[in-house]
């Protein structure tokens, strides 16, 4: 603890970020860049380096926030990017696009105002590349196994790199024609410049891990000559299959899902800024769900020039504190949260864009068949059935449905030949220690025979925070090594049946 009275002398002061009407004009990052390091020190010094961090217990990755905190309040860049890296592979992604459930489990959230840990760990990040001290660090010596990686994410990208530095050599297949997975298609510029992902990509590929961009793993590339060319295979190919909703008027030409939107305008690059194949520009524009994935279309749809954009949340509007049924630290709360997104359209059009507890009655079309409005209902107080009487009608001629994620592709040229089977959650089925059980297994699924086939991420959890991707990433990675030679020195933050404390 660098300053026994820091929190009580010093108040919580966010990064600050660009006003809203100058980065709603283009698709730069929305802060201003790298925060001024006093104050990022400044803000370390509230952290009370607790006897019990709890900040740990609501981080998947353990992260160590009250030691980079005190490097962090002493300046030490170089220290608090070491201690930062022990546990995470990828802090200037976390920096800018985890929700921070760890603030939420700051013992000065119990009274007041959290430490600005985001903030911090995305300034240590950042000083760590501008410094210098972010470099490849290649293997002693090759352990003579081979690891196929199937998706590049964040957990196959993290999967890779752990298993990379341990000396095995890796390959990551990536069905798209880039690597990064959700990273690269599905995060607006705006949360994170693809910049910093392709660093890290660099940083790896120097480090000796190999990626096939373009190769479908069960498509193109059979899943089964993978599985023979390779000692052991990581699959980590997300939670892509959208939910879908039932409703009227469902299938009008301009209904689409929030993930093809998105790739759409992630294509468009400062560097190759070909028009996007979907377009908000010029239209009445709606988005269904209140998620993150929601405010990023949201923002999206703003630069692009929409007209006008509602986002509909079936849910009540939260309160600004928690309730007594999520109580500190055991609960990430719901609470009423303003994302950049929601400011920018504040600013634009002088009102929240959101519509709380309001459910889709039905779609309205044109002549032509396209979407012409999205007709509402409120919702009965803590549930979800509508309303008699609270009907009103939006224009719109793209509706985007941000419903969230089932679980996996389930392409039978991949769970076939690498002997997978499908949970009752419609997730690839796996062992506490990522082991990818067979179909015919009777095993419980607490054990499995060694297969050398493993599952990590949001495959096999289903949709998640991109912290749990990386965490479980690494934790696959431990085990894949353990198989491979016996024992490992990996570090496994998490098994997939751990959860948080928040």
């Amino acid at each position: 603890m660098t300053d026994p009275a820091g929190f009580l002398r010093i108040p919580r002061r966010p990064a600050p970020s660009r006003p809203p009407g100058e980065r709603v004009g283009d698709w730069a990052e929305v802060h201003t860049g790298q925060p001024l390091l006093p104050v990022v020190s400044d803000q370390a010094r509230r952290c009370m380096d607790c006897g019990v961090p709890f900040c740990h217990g609501g981080c998947p990755l353990g992260n160590l926030i009250p030691e980079w905190n005190v490097y962090a309040a002493h300046g030490d860049w170089a220290a608090a990017a070491e201690r930062l890296h022990a546990t995470n592979n990828f802090p200037d992604f976390t920096g800018r696009l985890c929700p921070a459930p760890c603030e939420d489990s700051c013992v000065l959230a119990l009274t007041g105002d959290p430490v600005t840990i985001k903030n911090i760990e995305q300034a240590i990040a950042d000083q760590a590349w501008a410094r210098g001290y972010v470099r490849p660090l290649p293997p002693a010596r090759p352990s003579g196994h081979s690891v196929a990686v199937v998706g590049s994410g964040p957990a196959g990208l993290a999967a890779a790199q752990q298993l990379t530095r341990a000396g095995h050599a890796v390959t990551v297949y990536e069905r798209a024609d880039r690597v990064g997975g959700l990273l690269r298609y599905g995060i607006p510029d705006f949360k994170m410049s693809k910049d910093r992902l392709d660093s890290r990509i660099a940083q790896m590929e120097q480090e000796g891990t190999r990626f096939r961009p373009g190769a479908d793993v069960g498509g193109s590339v059979e899943a089964a000559r993978i599985r023979a060319e390779s000692d052991a295979v990581v699959v980590a190919t997300g939670a892509t299959v959208p939910r879908e909703m039932r409703c009227q008027g469902r299938r009008l030409d301009g209904i689409r899902h929030a993930m093809e939107y998105l790739t759409a305008a992630n294509r468009s690059t400062p560097s190759d800024p070909v028009p996007p194949s979907l377009s908000a520009q010029g239209k009445d524009v709606v988005v269904i769900g209140g998620g993150d994935t929601g405010s990023d279309c949201l923002g999206t749809a703003l630069r692009q020039g929409a007209r006008s954009v509602v986002q509909v949340d079936v849910h009540p509007r939260p309160d600004h504190d928690r309730t007594a049924d999520e109580p500190w630290p055991l609960v990430h709360p719901r609470i009423f949260r303003t994302s950049h997104a929601h400011e920018e359209a504040r600013a634009r059009d002088g009102g929240d864009p959101r519509a709380f507890a309001s459910v889709t009655a039905r779609f309205d079309g044109d002549p032509s068949g396209r979407v012409r409005a999205l007709v509402l209902s409120e919702v009965e107080p803590g549930g979800r059935n509508p309303l008699p009487g609270t009907t009103r009608e939006l224009p719109a001629q793209l509706v985007l449905l941000a419903l969230g994620f089932r679980g996996p592709r389930q392409d039978p040229g991949l769970v076939g030949p690498l002997g997978l089977s499908v949970g009752a959650e419609g997730t690839f089925a796996r062992t506490p220690d990522f082991v990818a059980l067979p179909p015919s297994s009777t095993s419980r699924p607490t054990e499995a025979a060694p297969t050398g086939v493993f599952v990590a991420g949001d495959a096999g959890r289903g949709p998640s925070l991109v912290v749990w991707a990386i965490a479980a990433g690494r934790a696959a990675a431990a085990a894949t090594d353990r198989y491979l030679r016996g024992a490992t020195e990996l570090p496994a933050p998490i098994r997939s049946t751990d959860r948080p404390l928040v």
